[in-house]
């Protein structure tokens, strides 16, 4: 086998649910592929690409680079046509990963444009759909991939066809792959629409027992030290699951699924309120894979369980700030439910003597009553598989942590005229007290960066991007992206009776190429800067400010934004959250977010700076918009500070937003002045809201 011997599927330890997702799909493909999603560090990779060893081989038509099937090639592959029953060339299932930084033309494939308008030839450069067909493709960080290639990725898994369309030119290619995707959510979401493509999701976490943590690392340094011995010692169990694997395929076309089984299923998917009827028909082809593998001819309520608790988790309705999970007490009740009405429930009972092997790391346990969350890392599976509490590994699905004092916003407050809490020394300061709560989110005003930039594709300001419509032509730097071929022609034209094919068509040279110009939209670094002082604390003013921003972060989630959070209070300001794509973490930050204290408002502004400095040097290319959350009061540090602070902002060319939470009949208009010495755009906390006529005009004004 060599030093490149993979790491063997039955050495993994725990991650039933994981090991499950995958096998589920390498029985039958057409369930949709999997997307796992777990901290770093959890052998998410390892499990995923030792599962191409197990795949069954394929007869592939010699020469063809898109891996038609002999028995039934594809009509319409590029390389064809192929004769049917012609000899075969036999070869293993690929695995194929798409690295994060792949193009499109990487992907689809590319047509060579140049030498089809100079020369006349149609030459076409297979990517790596064409490469995983009839394999697995595998996607590494798929949260990290732009929304162009996921949606072109996804589309093809969905439709088992790639298509290429350039400037007039198709190209149309088989693509049917077993898709696998892991990201780490820390790093940002899929939006919703993106995670329903994938067939079944897991979550996945490392497991918090010392004797299985051991075994994980005992049996990685085993391999390391020696991957041929470490496989060959794994060999025969990797040939019965194999082999397991491509009986379960057979099987697979005479499962039944019953009347009453299929009620089961749509029962299900209708407790959990998913959108659409993709859940439905992804729940009912995972029941028949399991059912096939553990060798029964009909599908079970287990079957429908525990396919439930793979496809369901990530189209259920929920905040998109919370983590997808299932509810397995609501779960277990629609599937009772629906057994009460019908008369003749269908045989449960997946632990029969089915012949799957569900001991050890070769079948892990189909039935096991245990969430999303309950896989383990890398290693070697004891045999005992895993303890009792391995459900109590895996992350809380409501990410709750108890519950909740008070709302602190709720404490008497003076009247207008006297000294806020927390702002006059010797008083109680809120900082001791409990975080509140945050008033319910809703759609927001759109604000964007003025110009046009040229950052990562998003839904938020203007710029050019590879996709999006046209708006113009120029003339190529290197190699030809998107050709202009009006502009094009309109640039060969005045030269035809020169070049002495006047009348014989068209006569190009490579210097009347024309690259289209497109413009689209780009995400942009938002960084909120909060003031969580005393005075923000009065009349519960706090808990719309949290309502607020929640608002705002819900709204950088949706354009695809990086998000950070400076908040200041007592006597200086801290960066609670760094730049990052996951939105979540700010929203929980905001949650726990603590008012109390003097306002050191030029402090927090420079801090803000700061980020944005070291930011611009990471990533040039993403232009930041300030969000400022203040009522302008500057009890510590004074006022004018305050203002040379965003006098430099406003030097750096960064676009702000100033939003007033002052309150009350009377208002000193702070905010007002701290926007116009920071030149942004000023408006009040009550007009925040998307549909506000006053903050409609608020805002047309403070854009002019």
């Amino acid at each position: 086998m060599g030093a490149s011997a993979r790491y063997p599927f039955t050495a993994v330890v725990g991650m039933d649910d994981l090991k499950l997702a995958l096998l589920i799909n390498a029985v039958s493909p057409a369930v949709g592929g999997v997307l796992v999603r777990g901290e770093k560090g959890t052998a998410k990779s390892t499990a995923v690409r030792a599962l191409a060893a197990l795949l069954p081989g394929i007869g592939v038509v010699p020469g063809c680079r898109f891996a038609c099937d002999p028995a039934a090639p594809d009509p319409g592959c590029p390389d064809g046509p192929h004769d049917p029953g012609a000899a075969a060339d036999q070869r293993p299932a690929r695995l194929v990963e798409l690295p994060v930084g792949a193009s499109e033309d990487r992907l689809a494939g590319s047509l060579d444009l140049e030498r089809a308008l100079t020369e006349g030839v149609k030459a076409f450069e297979p990517g790596l759909l064409a490469a995983a067909h009839r394999g697995v493709l595998y996607v590494d960080e798929v949260n990290l991939l732009h929304d162009h290639l996921v949606d072109l990725l996804l589309d093809a898994a969905a439709m088992g066809t790639s298509h290429v369309e350039r400037e007039g030119v198709s190209v149309r290619h088989a693509a049917r792959f077993l898709l696998v995707g892991t990201m780490n959510p820390e790093e940002g979401e899929l939006r919703p629409q993106l995670l329903d493509r994938f067939g079944l999701t897991v979550e996945v976490a490392a497991t918090r027992d010392p004797a299985q943590r051991a075994e994980v690392v005992r049996r990685r340094l085993a391999y390391e030290a020696d991957p041929a011995a470490f496989a060959a010692r794994h060999a025969d169990e990797e040939a019965e699951l194999a082999a397991h694997i491509r009986a379960a395929r057979t099987r697979l076309p005479g499962v039944a699924l019953s009347d009453a089984a299929l009620r089961q299923v749509t029962a299900v998917c209708a407790a959990f309120e998913v959108d659409g009827l993709r859940a439905d028909i992804v729940t009912a082809r995972a029941a028949m894979a399991l059912a096939a593998w553990h060798g029964r001819a009909e599908v079970s309520a287990d079957d429908v369980r525990d396919a439930a608790r793979l496809a369901l988790p990530h189209r259920r309705r929920r905040d998109p700030f919370d983590a997808p999970g299932l509810d397995e007490d609501r779960l277990r009740q629609a599937l009772d439910q629906a057994r009460d009405d019908d008369p003749e429930p269908p045989d449960g009972g997946s632990g029969g003597p089915d012949g799957a092997p569900d001991r050890g790391p070769d079948g892990p346990a189909g039935t096991e009553d245990s969430g999303p969350g309950s896989g383990e890392p890398s290693g070697a599976e004891p045999a005992g598989g895993p303890g009792p509490d391995a459900r109590a590994d895996g992350p809380a699905g409501s990410g709750a942590s108890g519950a909740q004092a008070p709302d602190a916003d709720g404490a008497q407050t003076p009247g207008d005229g006297g000294p806020p809490p927390g702002d006059t020394p010797g008083r109680p300061s809120e900082a001791d007290g409990t975080p509140s709560d945050a008033a319910p989110a809703y759609r927001p005003r759109l604000f964007s960066v003025p110009g046009t930039g040229a950052g990562a594709p998003g839904r938020r300001s203007r710029a050019e991007t590879p996709l999006g419509r046209t708006t113009g032509a120029r003339v190529p730097a290197e190699r030809v992206g998107a050709l202009h071929l009006a502009a094009t022609v309109n640039a060969a034209a005045p030269h035809q009776r020169a070049r002495g094919r006047a009348g014989r068509g068209l006569v190009l040279h490579p210097a009347d190429l024309r690259e289209a110009v497109r413009e689209g939209r780009e995400g942009n670094l938002v960084l909120f800067c909060v003031d969580a002082s005393g005075s923000m604390a009065a009349r519960q003013r706090m808990r719309a400010v949290k309502g607020a921003v929640l608002s705002l972060l819900l709204d950088a989630y949706q354009r695809r934004d990086k998000v950070g959070l400076v908040t200041f209070r007592g006597r200086g300001a801290e960066l609670d959250l760094p730049p990052t794509s996951s939105v979540e973490a700010g929203a929980r930050r905001l949650r726990d977010l603590r008012t109390g204290g003097r306002t050191p408002l030029a402090a927090g502004l420079l801090r803000c700076a700061d980020v944005l400095r070291v930011e611009r040097l990471r990533d040039p290319q993403r232009r930041p918009l300030l969000v400022v959350v203040t009522d302008g009061r500057a009890t510590h540090g004074g006022f004018g500070d305050a203002q040379r602070a965003g006098a430099l902002i406003r030097a750096g060319g960064v676009r702000s937003v100033v939003v007033d939470c002052e309150s009350g009949p009377v208002r000193l208009g702070l905010a007002d002045r701290l926007a116009a010495a920071m030149d942004a755009t000023p408006v009040l906390l009550e007009e925040l809201r998307a549909d506000t006529l006053s903050g409609l005009v608020r805002h047309a004004r403070g854009a002019a």
